[in-house]
């Protein structure tokens, strides 16, 4: 398949979104610097049961790695691949990373064994990163600037591919928007974070706009989002497709930083976890219990945590020197 895109989507008026923009280019520029020893070619796949992670260890940063599930402190297994964001689901990866330089980025689809079945371009400096449970369908996003709107700060788009078809969203701002139940159309509408469901063509995501930032329902088949819900934002569908992890801003505020929580579907209830400083990630479900996410501690170096779904007991450092991480059964 030839398919060529370019994504972007806006994450309006956010300090912290720019500060993350330029740690993932530092953190990109670092990786380049890593040299293929850092791994051997076979040492991680994707097969479990495993947690699968991107490495900020100095000796190994941005390779591919993978620890226990039974044991995730202990010993680690490293790549040779190396990604600003990865994650992997029913046997199929994804790997954002640059391709030359630091301006120009590429989405490769990684199969049971890490090898690249396909590429495809990106500009603009990745962010976030999923595959499907059944391995079928990759979405990512990426920050960039150039928005007329948005003065020359930084935007993000999200694009998405189903390996079924080969077809290739560049930008979901296509699709038709409809906001508690009206249409609408706006300039600054923009889409990050997307999850899929097991029901093909189907998924959430953040939509920005205005103030706001949506969580909404897509169907990528008939090209439309709606609206469910205000200030949620990075949505993670559970493995039962109950709840969706997220960040909220505090007080509706980003500037005053993120809550991880988890919202109910069906009634609506909103819960926020036991993890009390601010979570920039797109929180992923080791199990129906368990939410892990990233937390920075310096610059280029992150810690994976993890805290019970429902609320209770208190964080509990789960990978040190980590991001991005993948729970494969």
């Amino acid at each position: 398949m030839n398919a060529r895109t370019r994504v972007l989507i806006a994450v309006t008026g956010t300090l912290a979104l720019i500060a993350a923009a330029v740690i993932y280019v530092g953190v990109a520029g670092a990786r380049n610097q890593d040299t293929a020893s850092a791994g051997t070619s076979d040492a991680v796949s994707l097969d479990g049961p495993r947690l699968l992670f991107r490495s900020t260890a100095d000796a190994d940063r941005g390779h591919v790695s993978s620890v226990s599930a039974a044991d995730p402190g202990g010993a680690r297994a490293v790549s040779t691949v190396s990604c600003s964001r990865v994650h992997a689901a029913g046997g199929t990866g994804i790997c954002l990373r640059p391709e030359t330089g630091l301006t120009t980025y590429q989405l490769a689809v990684l199969d049971r064994r890490l090898a690249v079945t396909q590429e495809i371009p990106l500009v603009g400096v990745p962010n976030r990163a999923r595959v499907s449970a059944d391995g079928q369908r990759l979405s990512w996003t990426v920050f960039v600037t150039g928005d007329s709107y948005n003065g020359g700060r930084f935007s993000t788009r999200a694009g998405t591919l189903d390996l079924t078809t080969g077809e290739v969203e560049g930008t979901l701002e296509e699709f038709a928007v409809t906001v508690d139940g009206k249409p609408y159309k706006a300039a600054d509408v923009n889409f990050w974070g997307v999850t899929f469901t097991r029901q093909p063509n189907r998924f959430y995501a953040t939509m920005s706009t205005g103030s706001h930032r949506y969580l909404v329902e897509g169907d990528s088949k008939a090209r439309t989002v709606r609206t469910l819900r205000d200030n949620v934002e990075c949505p993670s569908l559970s493995p039962d497709e109950t709840r969706i992890a997220h960040k909220s801003a505090v007080d509706g505020d980003p500037a005053k930083g993120w809550r991880v929580s988890v919202l109910d579907l069906a009634s609506g209830t909103v819960t926020p976890l036991a993890e009390t400083r601010s979570v920039d990630d797109q929180p992923a479900w080791l199990d129906g219990r368990t939410v892990a996410y990233a937390l920075p501690r310096t610059q280029g170096h992150s810690d994976v945590w993890a805290v019970p779904a429902n609320g209770a007991g208190a964080p509990r450092l789960l990978i040190p020197e980590a991001e991005s991480p993948a729970a494969l059964p």
